[in-house]
């Protein structure tokens, strides 16, 4: 692991190039802000406008309260200017700080509303992707460094909208103390510069550690998941995981501790030095301006308005360039979410691709398929072919690792063969609409996904946009038998599933998988796949349930998989997988009358049951 991860962080290490690279991507945030909305966006620029010009008037009125009051001293002032100038400046503290209060609030809502902009592009977005893109890890790692970064997208919002506030205040005071004293500005560059290199350099550091990280901070909050989880709970009790899972969530998360407290007291230490040197520039500076005073060169009035304008301008200008590199390293993450948002999926439309058949006629026809996982050595289905007629029931029975699962989800169209083809009523299944093919294709996996919502919500899973027909819900529910579940329910069809939320309940095995069949009904597709939803029901309640199946779609097409060979034998067709290939294919007396393989499991399991 070590290895790899030296090896990653030497490959992603981050230089002034990447940076610069990465910056191509403000506009692009830019216009995102901006589209978000425009209105928030324009009273933001406003406001800071005005907040900018303030610290150089505020300064500016103080000179000539100064310079007033030395004038009184000597006898030559005027009181009423002096508290004209007095009564200035304090309404320009207070518009300053009505100003800040209300660019934090503007900054705030922006903030937001980017927050949950870019979080559903990235939820749309994923969910245009294949499936096997979600299988691959360095995908995955795409993935959680777009969804990660919200809060980096957060300060980089802040950070530009802060930068532009600075950059004309700087401007409006360089202006002023050029006008005073230009070797002043040549002073400020050589107090900041030295402390940017290093703030940037050290950005650049902390970036490569946290992106070559990203596997591990994903085992490591994997690991506080199943150190600390209702699903994993009874397991790690049983078998004693727990000093496992800490020891392992320990020893990981202190490596990450000490390189980044090695980086971090590195940086603290180069931090300090040249810390050290911009303060010893300022005050050469504020000499240089002291002397000019006591020559007689500038009044005192403008001692102070200099002494305040350098500061600032250092200040200012320390915390540009500063900014500069955080937003060249903020721009980097950026990069994650563009880099995220460029991935296309491989199973897309046609652009000729036509609608999917209103009423299938044919059925389907497997032509020498082969699919094999990317990366994956061996074929998971190999050279296939077979029917599959329009009304016909179809059961796929086999080991584990048979194809049974690839089969289907090939069939949806979820993965695509890497040779060979799918036709549908003899046209090859990569012609049709996507969206369509699978609205009519219904998959209910034996690792179907438990939500923690309502029973209706979860039922209506099956056709979403139709979540407000409670008799399709309810109708769907009594076919299933999910309905005998619901109706013990305090809430019924509004009773909240699951433990996660306060006042929900869970449901045993069996009655979550009564639940995902409803969602089958629910969908009412020309082709339903049952891929051993029932696997947690017994053999009685199992074959209850496809009997009631079989009879409730009749005149649809059917694929069932199951262990249970009493539930198979009720499929029109059996066809028998193993390695990914065809091995048998028949009815159950068809295939019992051959005596192959099928026929060995199928008496070896009824002797189970004698």
């Amino acid at each position: 692991m070590a290895k790899s991860r030296a090896k990653r962080a030497k490959e992603e290490k981050k230089g002034w190039r990447d940076q610069l690279a990465a910056l191509k991507n403000v506009p692009l945030f830019l216009q995102l802000i901006w589209r978000t909305s425009p209105q928030l966006t324009l009273t933001n620029v406003v406001l800071r406008i005005l907040q900018a010009a303030l610290p150089t008037a505020i300064l500016y009125v103080g000179k000539l309260i100064i310079d007033e009051v030395l004038l009184l001293l000597e006898g030559s002032g005027d009181t009423t200017f002096l508290w004209q100038m007095v009564a200035l400046e304090f309404g320009l503290a207070l518009a300053s700080d009505l100003l800040s209060r209300g660019i934090s609030l503007v900054d705030g809502l922006l903030t937001d509303l980017i927050s949950n902009t870019t979080s559903v592009e990235i939820m749309r977005h994923a969910a245009t992707l294949d499936l096997y893109q979600f299988e691959d890890a360095d995908f995955y790692d795409k993935l959680e460094r777009a969804r990660q970064s919200t809060s980096r997208r957060s300060i980089l919002l802040s950070q530009l909208l802060a930068q532009f506030q600075s950059l004309i205040t700087l401007l409006v005071l360089g202006v002023s103390v050029i006008a005073f004293n230009p070797w002043l500005i040549l002073l400020l560059v050589l107090a900041v510069l030295p402390s940017f290199i290093q703030e940037n350099y050290f950005n650049q550091q902390k970036y490569s550690l946290t992106r070559s990280w990203t596997p591990e901070r994903r085992e490591l909050d994997y690991l506080r998941f199943i150190g600390a989880s209702d699903v994993t709970a009874k397991e790690v009790k049983i078998f004693g995981l727990a000093n496992f899972i800490t020891d392992r969530f320990e020893e990981l998360s202190m490596k990450y501790y000490y390189l980044n407290r090695n980086l971090s007291i590195r940086r603290a230490g180069w931090g300090a030095f040249f810390g050290g040197i911009s303060s010893l520039t300022y005050y050469g500076a504020y000499v240089l301006i002291i002397l000019q005073t006591i020559n007689g060169q500038i009044s005192v009035g403008t001692l102070t308005f200099l002494a305040g304008a350098f500061r600032r301008m250092q200040q200012g200008l320390q915390t540009i360039l500063s900014r500069v590199a955080t937003i060249g390293e903020n721009a980097l993450y950026l990069q994650d979410l563009f880099d995220f948002l460029k991935i296309r999926p491989g199973i897309a439309d046609r652009s000729d691709a036509i609608p999917f058949p209103a009423k299938i006629k044919k059925g389907w026809v497997f032509e020498n398929v082969s699919f094999r996982y990317p990366g994956a050595e061996k074929f998971a289905i190999e050279d296939l072919s077979f029917e599959l007629p329009a009304g016909t029931k179809l059961a796929l029975v086999g080991e584990n690792g048979a194809g049974k699962t690839t089969l289907v989800k090939l069939l949806a169209r979820l993965y695509e063969p890497t040779s060979g083809r799918i036709l549908l009523d003899g046209r090859d299944l990569k012609e049709y609409r996507l969206a369509e093919l699978r609205d009519n294709v219904g998959v209910i996996f034996q690792d179907f996904f438990r939500y923690q919502l309502t029973a209706r919500e979860n039922i209506a899973v099956g056709r979403i946009e139709e979540l407000e027909e409670a008799a399709r819900i309810e109708e769907s529910a009594v076919k299933s038998l999910a309905a005998e579940v619901i109706d013990g329910l305090p809430e019924k069809y509004d009773q909240l599933l699951g433990r996660r939320f306060a006042g929900a309940m869970d449901l045993s095995g069996g009655q979550w998988q009564k639940i995902a069949l409803a969602r089958a009904y629910m969908r009412d597709a020309q082709l339903l796949i049952l891929d051993e939803p029932t696997s947690a029901l017994d053999a009685r309640a199992e074959y209850e349930v496809f009997q009631r199946f079989t009879e409730l779609i009749s005149g649809k097409s059917a694929v069932l998989i199951s262990h249970r060979f009493s539930t198979v034998r009720m499929a029109d067709v059996i066809l028998f997988l193993e390695f990914g290939k065809r091995l048998e294919m028949g009815s159950h007396e068809e295939l019992i009358e051959l005596g192959g393989r099928y026929a060995e499991l199928f008496n070896l399991q009824a002797r189970g049951y004698q």
